[in-house]
């Protein structure tokens, strides 16, 4: 009988709290202050997007493109073959 109203006792916590949790996630002052930050965010963004500097873009031409030359005397190994010819 204890042990029944334990489990009872266990399980109407639960539900109490997540029925308390619910009315609070779903309650109109959470989501006005919900929406607030959100606002908040966005104009502090757009704050810092107006104070932000601009660099000059100065890298033009900064990567120089090397075309690859075809050695033929260009031996190809293979990691097996480079330790075989080493144990020797």
């Amino acid at each position: 009988m204890i042990k029944e109203l334990r489990y009872f006792f266990f399980i109407l916590s639960i539900f109490i709290f997540l029925l308390l949790t619910l009315k609070f996630y779903f309650s109109d002052g959470n989501k006005k202050n919900s929406y607030r930050s959100i606002k908040n965010m966005d104009e502090k963004i757009l704050n810092y997007s107006k104070n932000i500097i601009l660099l000059k873009k100065d890298t033009n031409e900064a990567v120089e493109y090397i075309e690859e030359t075809i050695d033929k005397n260009k031996n190809d190994y293979n990691f097996w073959k480079l330790k075989t010819n080493n144990e020797k």
